[in-house]
């Protein structure tokens, strides 16, 4: 049998299959042959070499972490937003390695891969991950954001990102956000209305990633509609659930749990609300049998009975005249 002589050096004197990544198709490449080591220039800038290691699928939450600064809300990760590699992944295992860096713990912070993480840990696969040392924050807040462009982030995710760039003084207003992202004020508008609901509302969905704009403004108008301690009630409620509201609801398909759990909210949004009884103005007789009025605030109704040609055109005359 045929035996290729990167593979013939590693028997025989221990030597892996040592790649030098120049652009961005070399580094998928070798990522794609599980190559034992990546030399990959960061960000453009200092080589780092980085070393394919295999954790046990027993180990992959205790052993791994993730990047403190990931954008993506690790909490939404579950089995509907990762059905998109779930699935193969339970069945040929991992197919492209992640990427991290060592800590002084021992442990691996991945930068670039949280999602296959978690669906290893949900699968009970073991995860493959490309390790490297030396790699600065700077850097490693690089490779975290090059890697969430591969999936797009969620509306909440993102206006978390705007909202910091907002608070941090680098844009000025929503307008000027929308310019520096080069995206419309209305994606910036409802992202930074995600970005404001609590966590406890978001979590009802089966997948974050999936509510667009419509539900989003929806939530929060029925959230916010609310006042401080019928908001606090709400998210006493919904947390003190043992299941997640989507997992109550009997429909199928993403799409239509989606639209039962926000109708399960609205609901709860208006059970939460005061009924305010208004009270109709009662009609007061003027003229017994003949004349009957009501008052509400500036408007007057009157009701005439048993009127003659003339006596309305007089009453019209009149009202016509006066009112002027």
């Amino acid at each position: 049998m045929a035996i290729k002589t990167t593979d013939l050096n590693a028997r025989l004197f221990g030597k892996a299959d040592k790649r030098r990544a120049t652009n961005v198709t070399e580094a998928q490449t070798a990522a794609r042959d599980k190559a034992a080591v990546i030399e990959l220039a960061v960000a453009g800038e200092e080589t780092v070499a980085f070393e394919l290691i295999k954790i046990n699928a027993d180990d992959v939450s205790t052993k791994t972490t993730v990047f403190a600064e990931n954008a993506r809300e690790q909490a939404f990760l579950n089995e509907h937003a990762l059905a998109d590699i779930l699935s193969t992944l339970k069945d040929r295992g991992q197919q492209y390695p992640a990427v991290g860096r060592w800590l002084d713990d021992g442990r691996i912070e991945v930068l670039d891969g949280s999602r296959r993480r978690m669906s290893c840990i949900l699968a009970h696969k073991d995860f493959l991950i490309y390790v490297a040392k030396g790699i600065n924050t700077e850097h490693a807040k690089f490779l975290s954001d090059v890697a969430n462009a591969h999936k797009p982030l969620s509306l909440f995710e993102r206006g978390k990102e705007m909202q910091h760039l907002l608070d941090s003084g680098k844009v000025a207003d929503q307008k000027e956000l929308a310019r520096y992202l080069q995206c419309s004020e209305a994606l910036v508008s409802g992202a930074l209305k995600a970005a404001s609901l609590p966590m406890e509302l978001l979590m009802a969905y089966p997948s974050v990633g999936e509510l667009g704009r419509p539900t989003i403004v929806k939530l929060h108008r029925v959230f916010f509609g609310l006042e401080a301690e019928q908001q606090k009630k709400m998210i006493e409620e919904l947390s003190a659930e043992n299941t997640a509201l989507w997992k109550t609801i009997k429909a199928q398909g993403i799409s239509r749990i989606t639209r039962e759990v926000t109708v399960k909210l609205e609901e709860m949004g208006d059970a939460l609300q005061p009924k305010v009884v208004v009270e109709k103005p009662s009609s007061q007789e003027l003229i017994k049998g003949k004349v009957s009025y009501t008052r509400d605030g500036d408007k007057l109704q009157l009701r005439l009975k048993k009127m003659s040609d003339r006596q309305v055109s007089d009453i019209l005359d009149y009202l016509n005249d006066y009112l002027k």
